[in-house]
């Protein structure tokens, strides 16, 4: 196992983003050099590689709070709150740059979600918040795991409409069987979710499943039901 130091200078990390970019680093380079030094036994790019296959890529880092992060052997809570700055700038960087999105159809939001939800084995619940005028102002991964009525709370999913101040929300999940047809879990949960947001008035505007390269909306899914 070597340290950074007794590698090739050529194969640093570092040295590396200097003359390639850091477009080609891997993420386990990347998060290394965050992480800047290792221990006496063990390099900074082996402890990245570790938090890695803990959380399975780049994406799952971002779940992961300061004292999680700290758990890891090597990283303590200075290097976390790093990797979690560089995080959150990143997804700064790029929003500023993409300015406000504008959600007009549920093909929109299938676009704007379907690679966050690409490769999840569990169902992942996803709230956009917009504005008067259906300009996205957030979203919120809000839940992992088997969607239904007791653990889909609506107080999780509005608490961040308040926050935000948002005018309506539209909820996205995930199908990983690869069907997007909504089951009637699906169907009873928008239900108690629009019920939820009539009390407080913010509009559950829609709720889009999202299977590969599939998309269902389930406003116009009952549409199509009703005939209308």
């Amino acid at each position: 196992m070597y340290l950074i130091k007794e590698m090739p200078e050529a194969e640093r990390p570092r040295e590396r983003l200097e003359k390639c970019g850091a477009e080609a680093l891997s993420s386990h380079e990347l998060v290394a050099i965050l992480l800047r030094t290792g221990t006496d036994r063990i390099s900074a790019l082996d402890i990245a590689k570790n938090i890695l296959a803990e959380v399975k890529d780049a994406r799952g880092l971002r779940d992961k709070t300061v004292e999680e992060l700290a758990l890891f052997h090597g990283v303590g809570k200075a290097k976390a709150v790093t990797i979690l700055a560089a995080l959150e700038l990143g997804k700064r960087a790029l929003s500023e740059e993409k300015g406000l999105v504008r959600i007009a159809s549920a093909a929109d939001v299938f676009h704007l979600v379907k690679d966050d939800l690409s490769g999840w084995k569990q169902e992942v619940l996803v709230a956009l918040y917009l504005d008067l005028k259906n300009q996205l102002i957030a979203r919120k991964q809000l839940f992992v795991g088997g969607l239904n009525q007791s653990l889909v709370h609506p107080r999780e999913i509005f608490k961040y409409a308040v926050k935000f101040s948002a005018y309506s929300v539209i909820l996205v999940h995930n199908h990983p069987s690869g069907d997007p047809e909504p089951s009637r879990q699906d169907l009873e949960v928008t239900e108690a979710l629009e019920r939820a947001g009539e009390l407080l008035q913010i509009k559950v505007t829609d709720h889009v499943i999202v299977a590969g390269n599939r998309y269902v909306s389930i406003k116009d899914y009952e549409k199509r039901k009703s005939g209308k």
